[in-house]
């Protein structure tokens, strides 16, 4: 279902690769595992032994501290390798069927930690949005229906694709600054079970009690 997801061929002669895509190879991570650096060195191994020189590695989680530095090393040895997220909508079969799902590239962000006295700060450093959706825009204004919108990330930006009743094509932008990228985020800093406790002065002692909220340090939900 994934490699029909990904419109891609399977091949058995190979154990390292799981399908072919046009000209590209395709190798399938492990169910239920992010991907590790062993697995994708596997594939790059398995490609100089075959002389292929691109090759796509899917996988539903990647280990962490897997990029940027894989593709450096594939790089050296002459391959192409592309990392892509396989989606949730894969178990749904009516959305393979339809050829809805789409494989997005990995992104990365990379950070600095800046610590003095009591001041923490964090510095973005790099990072990198480029996704592929496998279709292009003007391919998915061909194919998109009248009254429907399609939403894509292209050169880094979240676009937004409509056609009305009468059929006319309307592009806007959605990512206007970087908060835009930012979907859901949260601090946790191990405190999700800790009673909230916050200092009051009691009235007649004049003396300073700890009093509980009846809420926790922090709450996801």
């Amino acid at each position: 279902m994934i490699l029909q997801a990904y419109s891609a061929q399977p091949v058995s002669q190979s154990s390292a690769f799981h399908g072919k895509k046009s000209n590209r190879m395709v190798a399938i991570g492990p169910i239920g595992l992010p991907l590790s650096r062993l697995f994708a060195e596997k594939v790059i191994e398995e490609c100089k032994i075959q002389k292929i020189s691109k090759v796509d590695i899917l996988a539903f989680d990647f280990e962490m501290g897997l990029f940027p530095n894989i593709w450096d090393e594939a790089k050296k040895e002459g391959i192409d390798l592309a990392l892509k997220h396989i989606p949730k909508e894969i178990f749904d079969k009516r959305a393979v069927e339809k050829n809805e799902v789409v494989f997005h590239d990995v992104s990365y962000i990379d950070f600095k930690i800046h610590f003095e006295k009591r001041r923490l700060s964090v510095e973005l450093s790099d990072f990198s949005t480029y996704y592929s959706q496998g279709e292009s825009e003007d391919q998915i204004k061909k194919i998109l229906k009248n009254g429907r919108e399609k939403i894509i990330v292209q050169a880094g930006k979240i676009i937004k694709i409509a056609k009305d009743k009468e059929g006319n094509i309307a592009r806007k932008v959605l990512t206007q600054k970087w908060t835009d990228w930012i979907d859901y985020w949260s601090v946790d800093f191990d405190f999700e079970n800790k009673k909230e406790i916050i200092r009051v002065k009691d009235e007649k002692s004049n003396k300073i009690k700890e009093k509980w909220t009846g809420d926790y340090i922090f709450e996801n939900e």
